[in-house]
């Protein structure tokens, strides 16, 4: 059987030839046209949707200075925080690449944060997207691991004894916990061996990763497409003629400008502080990582970067009688939990482990369940699109229970992050108590508000409502 010659590229000009003869080899127009030409996105696009274009420009950013930097950089104990000094001081440009990526890799961060509540705003991890979600919270989690693997790399003091803080709550998982901390450090302290494996991860395993989810995060995502501040389905409502939907446009050319103004005006924002202000008051670039590392000199207050306070809060608010709130809050849910659910095999499977982990609270270290209610705190968002029962997706249409708790959740949020770059007293971890309850009520809590909460009917088609 012959097989069907593909049809040349029209309307391509003194390129025309070249594109054909690519394209008969390789499916570059094809892809074009499916992922910018002829993906039609929804038409009500809004300032919330910039970041997930910008969030891909850092990421192409920080490879590109990561490569320049590993060209100068040494991982070596004794040569590494000298090698970053000759990167600022002598290597031509040096200093501009260092601070690109410091500055990049606070910017990723921000950009992903935002990113993440626009989808917890306009519910974008609710059927169909459920897999969008799940693919973008594991390139959170890869980007939350490269962070940390190239947070050890300047070898300063910060870097050494944050990293050896992390490292130290592998050791208290109970059973495995000694070894795993042993292996990722690969020595019995953070020494020359963690500093290569961690560069290892840093500059070859991580983004790899990163570059696969990425890629799949953003091929799930044209295949079912986009969401949009209304929660339509563009999708149901068809052009007969085309067959495009009438409530979409092409990505290109009308999201390539846009994006092109965001990430312009995002690269003025980096610039001025990249130049003017690259350690941020010490958030972006600690002043203590300005010094060599020193085993033997412990800083008095060890914090990590400001994107890991939030969890590094909930660890540190764990102690012996936060147990006890926690084990009245487990009775408290097992009763709801058991009260709404009908199958005798479920009730029985959730007393029997909240048997377990009452057992374990008050057994097992506080460290080790801070431990594990700070992995927790991220991997909770991983069940969102089957936690959230509201009968319609936007927050537009959604009443006052459910956008007062999201305020709620994300003021708490913030508190946490502050509260992780300060010193302990007995009131800031009270503070951090409370804020770790609200935190887990939002997400443990959400099938029932998220039912009881009062809607509005979502619209057929789209609407403009703050849209620009």
């Amino acid at each position: 059987m012959a097989v069907a010659e593909k049809q040349p590229v029209t309307g391509a000009g003194p390129f025309n030839g070249l594109l054909t003869w690519v394209d008969q080899r390789f499916p570059l127009v094809q892809l074009w046209r499916e992922h910018l030409a002829e993906y039609y996105a929804p038409k009500n696009f809004n300032f919330w949707y910039y970041f997930g274009s910008l969030a891909l420009l850092v990421l192409v950013l920080q490879i590109v200075t990561g490569i320049l930097l590993t060209m100068h950089y040494k991982p070596d104990a004794a040569q590494a925080f000298a090698s970053v000094e000759y990167i600022m001081r002598d290597v031509p440009g040096g200093w501009l690449i260092r601070y690109m990526h410091s500055t990049g890799a606070s910017a990723f961060f921000i950009v992903v944060y935002l990113h993440m509540f626009r989808g917890l705003m306009y519910g974008s991890y609710r059927k169909p997207r459920e897999l969008i979600w799940i693919f973008g919270m594991l390139i959170y989690l890869s980007l939350m691991a490269e962070a940390f693997f190239g947070y050890l790399l300047p070898w300063g003091q910060m870097s050494y004894w944050g990293a050896q803080v992390i490292v130290n709550l592998f050791d208290a998982i109970p059973l495995i916990g000694p070894d795993l901390a042993l292996w990722i450090r690969g020595d019995y302290v953070v020494s020359d061996a963690t500093l290569n494996r961690f560069f290892s991860f840093h500059v070859i395993a991580i983004p790899l990763v990163l570059l696969g989810l990425v890629a799949a995060h953003i091929m799930a995502l044209h295949e079912v497409g986009s969401n949009n501040p209304d929660g339509v389905e563009i999708k149901k409502n068809l052009d007969p003629k085309t067959g495009h939907p009438v409530d979409g446009i092409p990505f290109h050319p009308y999201y390539t400008v846009k994006d092109t103004l965001g990430a312009v005006v995002f690269l003025i924002v980096f610039c001025v502080i990249m130049f003017f202000m690259p350690e941020f008051g010490g958030y972006f670039l600690e002043y203590n990582n300005y010094i060599p590392a020193d085993p033997l000199k412990t800083p008095p207050h060890i914090a990590p970067v400001w994107y890991f306070t939030p969890y590094y809060s909930i660890l540190r608010a764990t102690t012996e009688n936060f147990m006890w709130v926690l084990a009245a809050g487990l009775i408290a849910y097992s009763a709801m939990v058991i009260a709404a659910v009908k199958i005798n095999a479920v009730r029985i499977a959730v007393v029997v482990i909240a048997a377990l982990l009452l057992v374990g609270f008050f057994t097992l270290d506080p460290k080790v369940w801070g431990v594990v209610l700070m992995g927790a705190a991220v991997l909770i968002f991983f069940g969102l699109p089957w936690l959230d029962q509201s009968p319609v997706r936007s927050i537009r249409y959604k009443g006052w229970l459910v956008k007062g708790a999201l305020a709620l959740f994300v003021v708490a949020f913030f508190i946490l992050g502050y509260l992780g770059t300060q010193t302990v007293t007995e009131g800031r971890t009270l503070m951090a108590q409370v804020c770790t309850l609200i935190y887990f009520v939002f997400f443990l809590l959400m099938p029932w508000y998220t039912r009881m909460d009062k809607t509005r009917p979502e619209p057929a088609r789209v609407t403009w409502q703050g849209a620009h």
